[in-house]
């Protein structure tokens, strides 16, 4: 089963991904997609604090730049992945050309396609405001967006988190063509 959770900054789409991984009773694999920067203590402090949240049973995997590998290691069909997130794992890889990042886009949903295991995915929604003013802005957002859409595609299951409630897309919601 795959799932895709996405939401608003501070909206809760980590805390209902990390509900659902929770509900399936299955030993979990956290794979946290962000970059330590231990100069910078405000970010280390959110990195911290999703920690904190998490049960200390849960397996934690950092995995900044090879998600698709380390998705297609797990093989034991009785763990729950949670990819928290991609719009951190896509800005780590924000440099690369537009024809080396199509091909780690392509990498990654055939992994998530192959998976032999339940998985979430955590992806942030960026593209409800301005068109950003600088370039590499809107190459984020723009590949963000488009890589959210290609999974939601695929996924089993989407949910919009936002204003503390979890919105189930694939029940009220129609699946574009």
């Amino acid at each position: 089963m795959i799932t895709l959770v996405t939401g608003a900054t501070r909206s809760g789409k980590s805390e209902w991904a990390e509900h659902l991984a929770m509900q399936s009773q299955k030993s979990v694999i956290y794979i946290a997609t962000a970059t330590r920067y231990p100069d910078d203590a405000e970010w280390e402090a959110r990195l911290q604090k999703h920690s904190d949240r998490r049960p200390t049973s849960w397996q934690t995997l950092e995995v900044p730049i090879e998600l698709a590998k380390s998705i297609l290691e797990i093989r034991n069909n009785t763990v729950y992945v949670l990819v928290d997130s991609i719009g951190t794992w896509l800005a780590n890889l924000l440099e690369e050309s537009e024809e080396s990042w199509l091909k780690i886009e392509n990498e990654l949903l055939k992994s998530i396609q192959l998976c032999a295991v339940d998985i979430t995915l955590v992806s942030e929604e960026v593209g409800w405001g301005i068109v950003p003013e600088y370039k590499l802005g809107r190459t984020f957002r723009d590949r963000l967006g488009s890589l959210s859409r290609k999974i939601g595609a695929i996924a089993d299951a989407v949910y919009l988190v936002t204003g503390g409630y979890a919105v189930n897309l694939n029940q009220i919601g129609e699946k574009l063509p």
